[in-house]
């Protein structure tokens, strides 16, 4: 939400205490019937919180739907449609976290034009990811689809460092592969390829890219 003014930013944080969670720890779990919201806050003004949203087919097969980070927003739609849980959050990090009751939540959205706006444009904002998923499961090879994926982390949470830029996330691999619709091993031959050809450098959940512009380049010529 870090598109509220100041005054509603403050206004929607004193809704609840905060309260820190460590990492791995699951604050939402998939066909859950409560109905709160969670704002995300980190306890490292140098590091962003980070979460990964997941839900499980009939079949038992896990997907990682996405990440979330300080400043956002978890747990609204349960909250709007009094529905049941559609996924499972769990920490990837130490996470802040304030749990803002629904009614709380409904209220200050009643009460502050810039509230529902706000929300509006992140939910816009997912459904494009959604969109850009899928048609990148339909249109593109597994290090394309890990290219383009690579570069919107970057743009969204990344951070320049020497070398490169950080994706400000810490993801495995599966959890990489699992983003664009991919298998282990392929998501790690299309890593060592990438490597290869000096695009990025990796080390355990980490990613780095080394050449932004020639990534960018590779994601665009299909």
């Amino acid at each position: 939400m870090d598109r509220l003014t100041v005054e509603s930013g403050r206004d929607l944080l004193g809704l609840a205490r905060p309260q820190r969670f460590p990492v791995g720890t699951v604050l939402i779990s998939q066909g859950d019937l409560r109905n709160h919201v969670l704002l995300l806050r980190s306890h490292d003004p140098a590091r962003s919180a980070c979460v990964k949203i997941t839900a499980a087919s009939r079949s038992g097969q896990q997907g990682l739907l996405g990440i979330r980070v300080s400043g956002d927003v978890v747990g609204e739609l349960a909250a709007l449609r009094g529905t049941p849980r559609m996924a499972t959050v769990t920490t990837c990090t130490d996470t802040v976290v304030h749990t803002i009751t629904q009614r709380d939540f409904l209220d200050f959205l009643n009460s502050r034009a810039d509230g529902w706006e706000t929300l509006c444009r992140m939910i816009a904002d997912r459904l494009d990811w959604a969109n850009r998923r899928r048609l990148d499961f339909a249109g593109y090879e597994v290090p394309i689809r890990l290219a383009r994926v690579l570069l919107e982390l970057a743009e969204q949470y990344g951070r320049a460092v020497a070398g490169g830029y950080e994706l400000g996330v810490r993801l495995s691999q599966t959890e990489l592969g699992a983003l664009i619709g991919a298998r282990e091993d392929t998501i790690s031959s299309a890593l060592r390829q990438l490597r290869a050809q000096g695009l990025v450098t990796t080390a355990y959940r980490a990613v780095t890219i080394t050449d932004f512009e020639r990534l960018q380049v590779l994601a665009d010529e299909f």
